[in-house]
């Protein structure tokens, strides 16, 4: 059993990039699924898909990287952990690194991008950090 699953998930990712592998499985949960559609819509991985794999619901999330082989996800850092939950309002997310990366947060209209979090003037519960 894991104590923190997204924490999980971004490790898997982050290990994935640094041996250069195609893609990466992750165990499906609902929240996974949506941090995968904001990291794909935001440009970060190239996509996912979700299927049953032994048994069990399974996502695999395709790397993505430049033209001459580099990251494009240089960085990621869970923010809030079971712990130490973080919470921000819309005004209080400001764009990283003058908007070349975003923060993932769970709002109570879903999963999104800090970006989006300022369009529609929603805050929430800071999950990731990625750049």
């Amino acid at each position: 059993m894991l104590t923190d699953p997204i924490a999980d998930m971004l490790t898997r990712i982050r290990n994935g990039l640094r041996i250069r592998k195609e893609w990466v499985d992750v165990p499906d949960s609902r929240t996974k699924r949506s941090i995968a559609e904001v990291l794909k819509r935001e440009g970060f991985i190239a996509g996912y898909k979700a299927f049953e794999a032994e048994g069990r619901g399974t996502i695999r999330v395709f790397l993505k990287y430049g033209p001459e082989g580099e990251e494009i996800i240089r960085y990621v850092q869970r923010v809030s952990k079971p712990g130490r939950r973080v919470y921000k309002g819309y005004q209080e997310l400001k764009p990283i690194l003058r908007g070349i990366g975003i923060n993932i947060v769970s709002t109570p209209q879903g999963i999104l991008s800090d970006a989006e979090c300022r369009e529609k003037q929603v805050g929430g519960e800071v999950l990731a950090c990625v750049y």
